[in-house]
């Protein structure tokens, strides 16, 4: 399959509550810059046609511009509406997409993505319908029910991540769906639709940033150069 338009839909509709912040989350400084400008910068250092759709409720809007002067040239950013749920916000931007292209739904306040999991999204979206990060889990786990618990083979398990990225000839009439509580993200949405999805190996270091400690995580990797 040849080469595809790129629309990232970037959704950054968190507040601060979690983080104890007045200040929504993806605004936040992380390395000198705001959280959202490492999201940004990421898809835009993957492929330079890339095209950002950043949704986010309308009372954040006016604090995009100090993302976007934050970069030597500031992007072209298409900014729409967030909507009640998940769902609603990527849907919100779906909306604007017209032409066969790949897409990739990630969290704003997943910073630490990088541009090389990004392009092997395309790739195996291009060649299989969808990629979707996941990594292993490390740690124990149980099943817990109302008698009570047990151990489970954390083998069987992944942690998902994003961008979820599909071509957009699945992407779009999955999302014609009703909405349903139980779609999480858009895998869920998908798989509902009757599509499989084909999971590729995430980033350990493309965490979400939802708790102060999570800052002090990606301030680290950073430093590191991860």
């Amino acid at each position: 399959m040849s080469s595809r338009s790129k629309i990232a839909i970037i959704v950054a509709g968190g507040s601060g509550q979690r983080m104890g912040s007045t200040v929504p989350k993806q605004f936040l400084e992380l390395a000198g810059k705001p959280v959202l400008y490492h999201t940004i910068a990421a898809f835009l250092a993957a492929y330079e046609d890339m095209h950002i759709i950043l949704v986010l409720p309308e009372a954040h809007k006016a604090s995009v511009a100090a993302v976007l002067t934050a970069f030597d040239k500031p992007p072209s950013v298409t900014l729409v509406d967030g909507g009640e749920t998940r769902f609603h916000s990527v849907l919100n931007g779906l909306k604007l997409i017209k032409q066969d292209a790949v897409i990739f739904v990630h969290d704003g306040v997943r910073p630490l993505v990088s541009p090389a999991l990004i392009r092997t999204c395309y790739e195996q979206a291009l060649a299989k319908g969808s990629a979707i990060p996941a990594i292993a889990l490390k740690d124990s786990i149980r099943e817990v029910d109302d008698e009570g618990n047990m151990a489970a083979d954390r083998t069987r398990f992944r942690i998902i991540q994003t961008p979820q990225t599909f071509l957009s000839e699945i992407l779009l009439p999955a999302f014609d769906q009703p909405y349903d509580p139980l779609f999480t993200d858009e895998a869920t949405v998908v798989e509902r639709f009757g599509e499989e999805v084909n999971l590729v190996e995430g980033e350990e270091q493309n965490i979400k940033i939802t708790k102060p400690q999570d800052l002090v995580i990606a301030a680290a990797f950073l430093h590191q150069g991860l």
